[in-house]
């Protein structure tokens, strides 16, 4: 399974930086390929300055080794090593009218001394984060999403969709850093599914990402924006900042088990601001904005 998954997801990596690279025209993606001491290592795939993307990571890793003693503790096992790969990507538009977008899709398996497979499991999900709220935008994302969760059961999508509310909620501003999409995790064997099972429902879902996202990217990436407009991304890119530093199990995994980096932040945007105690002008596009963020949403009807 392991070698399945990684395959992949380097095919994906592929598929997705050469798409964003068309719809862009401008930049390209410089690649690093890195070695971690422990064992394994990566193909991170950054994009910056361009026409369409500020900044952008596509980056794919396959690590293992001993499980680091702080996520012993975090699973709950003794002293057993691990193999963990996965692909994860955070796009940053510099139109202010284009979302960001974040997705991850990912694969663990735990060891015992004799090598024995002791547990598995997927993990992953994609996620849109608005600056400017089109409402079409927001449901077509949920639509696809929706539809790839359907191919696998009709519960998968309500339960995921929920997971993702719950989980990308900055509990410190009492708000959601956008308008949500699937998370799921832990996704192990069991009587209903088995491994093979829960690898179709993930690459399901990562095949569907282009569709969720670039339609909403050539819709809204030629729109005009004002300064204004440019301010208000940044104080709203300072929230994703929060929530990555704060809260974030994948950055929390990626420094306790010296990750690289340059990968785990990668995800944070180039220009971000704080502002004091700010608030949107009551009646404005911002403020309907933070009034959805306030309580999640229900975008398929």
């Amino acid at each position: 399974m392991k070698e399945q998954f990684q395959k992949y997801i380097e095919n994906l990596q592929d598929q997705i930086t050469s798409r964003l690279e068309e719809i862009d025209g401008k930049a390209k993606f410089h690649e690093d390929i890195w070695k971690r001491e422990e064992g394994g290592g990566g193909r991170t795939r950054v994009i910056e300055n361009g026409a369409v993307f500020e900044k952008g990571g596509v980056n794919i890793s396959a690590v293992h080794g001993p499980l680091a003693p702080a996520m012993q503790q975090y699973f709950k096992v003794g002293d057993v090593d691990f193999f963990a790969c996965g692909l994860s990507l955070v796009i940053h538009p510099k139109n202010p009218m284009v979302p960001t977008v974040h997705a991850n899709w990912r694969y663990f398996e735990m060891y015992d001394k004799n090598g024995e497979i002791v547990d598995q499991w997927f993990g992953g999900g994609q996620d849109l984060t608005p600056y400017y709220l089109f409402e079409e935008d927001a449901r077509h994302f949920h639509k696809v999403s929706k539809t790839a969760c359907d191919r696998h059961g009709i519960t998968l999508y309500p339960e995921y969709k929920k997971k993702c509310d719950e989980y990308f909620w900055n509990s410190h501003r009492e708000e959601a850093r956008g308008i949500g999409g699937l998370f799921f995790d832990y996704l192990k064997p069991n009587t209903l599914k088995s491994a093979a099972d829960w690898y179709d429902f993930v690459t399901e879902v990562g095949n569907s990402f282009l569709e969720a996202y670039v339609p909403i990217v050539e819709k809204r990436k030629a729109l005009d924006y004002s300064e204004e407009n440019r301010e208000w991304q940044e104080i709203r890119r300072g929230r994703y900042v929060e929530f990555n530093l704060v809260h974030d199990k994948g950055t929390l995994f990626g420094l306790k088990t010296n990750g690289r980096i340059e990968s785990i932040l990668m995800s944070l945007p180039p220009q971000v601001q704080w502002r004091y105690d700010h608030h949107p002008k009551p009646g404005s596009e911002e403020e309907k904005l933070l009034k959805v963020l306030k309580q999640p949403r229900e975008w398929i009807i």
